[in-house]
C-alpha cells in the first residue's frame, strides 16, 4: 500500500482559471465574469468584513461575452458582488467561497495561504480503494469540517481507505444533501471556510486516506441560480433534463460551459487536492458534440494527474450502464476507472427483503440469477435493458459496490437503512457480500457499526419551493403513509438532525460486534483480493445457483488463483447436494454444513470464502 508523503508544510498556488476572482501577483485583484446577456457589469465590492455601502467598478466587456475588471486595493479579505444592468446583483459562479451563501457576498481567496502538511502525498492504486460515504453536515452532530476529521482515526483503524465527500457546492439555505449546487467553486459556507476543508484533506492523508469528492455537472438547483438571467447560454435550447433545461454542452456558446466544468473538475483535483471525483447522475447530461464533456473531463484530470505524479481516480454514477466509459483497449487506462454498481445494489435488496416497487420492480422475477450474473460479469442490465449471453463481461473491479448509500437510503420515505428492513444476519451477510467480492466496496456511514438512525432526505427551503418540495414528496410516496404515518417534511430541521450519526452506538456491544465484523473482513481483503486484483480475469467466472436462495461463486485469476464464495441469503437451512471447494478456507460466517440429521447444508443468512493459491 502506498504511504503518507512528507509531514512538512508547503504551500500551493492552487488552480489557475480565467473564471472568478484573482489575486495577482503584482497587487489587487482581477474579477471576471461570463455574462454573454449582459447589456452592463460592475463589481460591487467591500474590503474586509465591515458593514456599509459597498464600492462600485464597472466592468469592461471583452470578446466572447466577458466582462473584466481590477481592483488595485482588493486583497483576499475583499467582499464582492456583480451588478447586471445596472440592477440585479448576483453571485460569481466561480467565487471560491461564499460565506453567507448564493445570495450574499461572495470572498476573494488566497489559495497559496494555507500550509500543506502532506504534500507528497500521491494517493492510492485503484484496487486498494475501500470507500465510505459520508455527508459532512449529518456525519456528526457539530456537522463541520473540523469535527469530521477528529472521527477519521476510527475509520482508518476499520480499514477504510478512501473517503467519498457528498457533494459540497454552495447552495441555498443551510441543511442539505448537496446536489443542488448553484456556485461549483465554493465549498458550503455551513461546513467551514476552504481551509478547513483542505484541513480536513490533510488530516486524511496523514492517516493514508485518499478523499474523493461529489460533483454535479447535470444541473445547477433552484434557489440562487441565477444564470439564467445573464448567461441562459449555460443552458440547452433544445434538451431537458429532470430538473429543467439541460446543461449547454454541445449547442452555441457552449465551448465556455465545457471549460467552466472541465476547470470545475480540475480545481478540486488540484487545489483541494481531492484523490478522485463521483460524477453524479451522467445519464442526464446529454451532449452530441466532439469530444463528449465526460471524455474532455477525464482527458484534462488523467494530464493534471501525471504530470503531478498522483493517482487520481474517476467514478461514474449512470443508470443507463454505459459500458464504454469503463472499458479500454489492451494496455490503456479506461476513461472512467469504476462506476457505482445499483444492479449489485437492487438484486441483494430484493433478494434480502422481497421488496419489488419502482426501480426493484425489474429484478422482482429472480434476484438470485441477476445477483449471479452482477458477481460475475457487472452489469445485470447493461445499456438499461437485461443482459444476454452475447453481453461481454467487464472488469469486475471497475464496479463499485455497496449494500447502501445516500440514494438508496434517503430516497426511501423515511429513509430505513437495510439493516433496518431485514434480521441482523441477514445485513451482516450483505456487508461482507460488498467487502469480499473482487469489485471494489463501499459503505455508506454508519452501516458500520448498524446505526440506528435514518438518512432522510432534507433540503432547507422556503415559500413556494418549500411548498411544491412538500407536495411532490407527499405525492411520492403516499403508498407507504398510512402504514407508518405522517412523513417527514424534508425542510424541517428536525428531518436533517434526525439524520446525524450517533456515534455511542459505535460503542454498544452491536456496534462493537459490528465493527469487528467489518474490521476482520477487510484484514481478508487486504491479505487475499487486493494483491491479486491486477490478475483478475475479465471473463471466466462462474455462478451456481443452490436452491431458491443460495449461491456458489468462483472468480478466476489470470495466475491461477481462484477466489470461492458459498452463500446462503434465505433464512432456511440450505440441503447441499455440491461437494466442497478445494483450497484454503479464509473466512465462515454462520457457516454451518450440517442440518439436522446430518445432511450437508448451508446455515441461514451464511457465507464462506475459501481460496486456490497461484500456481508457483
Amino acid at each position: 500500500m502506498s504511504t503518507p508523503g512528507s509531514s512538512k508544510p508547503s504551500t500551493a498556488a492552487g488552480h489557475s482559471m480565467r473564471f472568478g476572482a484573482r489575486l495577482r501577483a503584482d497587487g489587487g485583484v482581477d474579477f471576471n465574469l461570463w455574462a454573454p446577456q449582459a447589456r452592463s457589469a460592475a463589481v460591487l465590492y467591500r474590503h474586509g468584513a465591515e458593514e456599509g455601502q459597498l464600492d462600485c467598478l464597472q466592468a469592461t466587456s471583452e470578446p466572447g461575452g466577458w466582462w473584466h475588471a481590477h481592483i488595485e486595493d482588493a486583497t483576499a479579505h475583499t467582499r464582492y458582488q456583480w451588478q447586471i444592468n445596472d440592477s440585479l446583483r448576483v453571485p460569481d459562479p466561480a467565487a471560491r467561497e461564499a460565506p453567507h451563501g448564493p445570495h450574499g457576498l461572495c470572498r476573494v481567496t488566497e489559495p497559496s495561504r494555507y500550509s500543506w502538511h502532506r504534500p507528497d502525498w500521491r494517493g492510492l492504486a485503484w484496487e486498494e480503494l475501500v470507500f465510505y460515504e459520508l455527508h459532512i453536515g449529518t456525519f456528526t452532530p457539530a456537522g463541520t469540517y473540523e469535527a469530521a476529521a477528529a472521527e477519521l482515526p476510527r475509520l482508518a483503524d476499520l480499514g477504510f481507505t478512501a473517503i467519498e465527500l457528498m457533494p459540497l457546492a454552495t447552495f441555498g439555505g443551510q441543511w442539505g444533501w448537496g446536489y443542488d449546487g448553484v456556485l461549483p467553486f465554493a465549498p458550503h459556507p455551513a461546513y467551514g471556510t476552504p481551509d478547513d476543508l483542505k484541513r480536513f484533506v490533510d488530516a486524511a492523508h496523514a492517516l493514508g486516506l485518499c478523499v474523493f469528492l461529489d460533483v454535479v455537472y447535470n444541473h445547477f438547483g433552484p434557489d440562487g441560480n441565477y444564470l439564467h438571467a445573464y448567461a441562459p447560454t449555460f443552458f440547452s435550447a433544445t434538451n431537458d433534463s429532470p430538473w429543467g433545461p439541460a446543461i449547454n454542452f454541445d449547442g452555441e456558446g457552449s465551448a465556455t460551459v465545457r471549460e467552466f466544468f472541465v476547470h470545475n473538475a480540475l480545481y478540486w483535483i488540484e487545489e483541494f487536492r481531492m484523490d478522485g471525483l463521483r460524477l453524479d447522475a451522467v445519464h442526464a447530461i446529454v451532449d452530441d458534440g466532439r469530444p463528449h464533456i465526460l471524455q474532455a473531463i477525464s482527458d484534462a484530470v488523467r494530464v493534471s494527474a501525471q504530470s503531478a505524479g498522483r493517482h487520481v481516480h474517476l467514478v461514474l454514477e449512470n443508470e443507463k450502464n454505459q459500458t464504454a466509459w469503463l472499458r479500454a483497449p489492451e494496455g490503456a487506462s479506461p476513461i472512467y476507472d469504476g462506476q457505482w454498481n445499483d444492479d449489485f445494489h437492487h438484486a441483494l435488496h430484493v433478494a434480502l427483503t422481497g421488496e419489488s416497487h419502482t426501480y426493484y420492480a425489474k429484478f422482482a422475477r429472480d434476484p438470485m440469477t441477476l445477483l449471479a450474473r452482477v458477481m460475475t460479469h457487472g452489469f445485470a442490465f447493461p445499456h438499461g435493458r437485461l443482459a444476454t449471453d452475447s453481453d461481454p463481461p467487464l472488469a469486475l473491479t471497475a464496479m463499485v459496490n455497496f449494500l447502501g448509500n445516500h440514494d438508496q437510503v434517503g430516497n426511501r420515505a423515511f429513509g430505513e437503512r437495510l439493516a433496518h428492513l431485514v434480521p441482523e444476519p441477514a445485513a451482516e451477510l450483505a456487508l461482507l457480500l460488498v467487502l469480499l467480492t473482487p469489485a471494489i466496496p463501499m459503505v455508506f456511514m454508519g452501516d458500520e457499526f448498524g446505526a440506528s438512525t435514518p438518512f432522510l432526505y432534507f433540503a432547507h427551503w422556503e415559500g413556494e419551493l418549500r411548498d411544491a418540495v412538500r407536495a411532490g414528496r407527499q405525492n411520492e410516496f403516499s403508498h407507504a403513509q398510512p402504514e407508518k404515518g405522517a412523513l417527514p417534511d424534508p425542510c424541517d430541521a428536525a428531518t436533517w438532525t434526525a439524520s446525524r450519526l450517533h456515534w455511542e452506538e459505535s460503542e454498544l456491544p452491536d456496534g462493537r460486534a459490528r465493527c469487528a465484523l467489518l474490521q476482520r473482513a477487510l484484514e481478508v481483503r487486504r491479505e487475499w483480493l487486493t494483491p491479486q486484483a491486477r490478475h483478475l480475469a475479465t471473463g471466466g467466472h462462474t455462478a451456481e445457483r443452490v436452491g431458491a436462495h443460495g449461491l456458489r461463486v468462483v472468480w478466476t485469476y489470470r495466475h491461477g488463483m481462484r477466489w470461492c464464495l458459498e452463500a446462503n441469503l434465505g433464512p432456511k437451512p440450505l440441503i447441499i447436494t455440491l461437494p466442497p471447494p478445494s483450497g484454503v478456507p479464509v473466512l465462515e460466517h454462520r457457516w454451518d454444513a450440517q442440518a439436522p440429521g446430518a445432511q450437508p447444508a448451508w446455515a441461514p443468512w451464511s457465507a464462506r470464502w475459501t481460496c486456490t493459491p497461484a500456481h508457483p
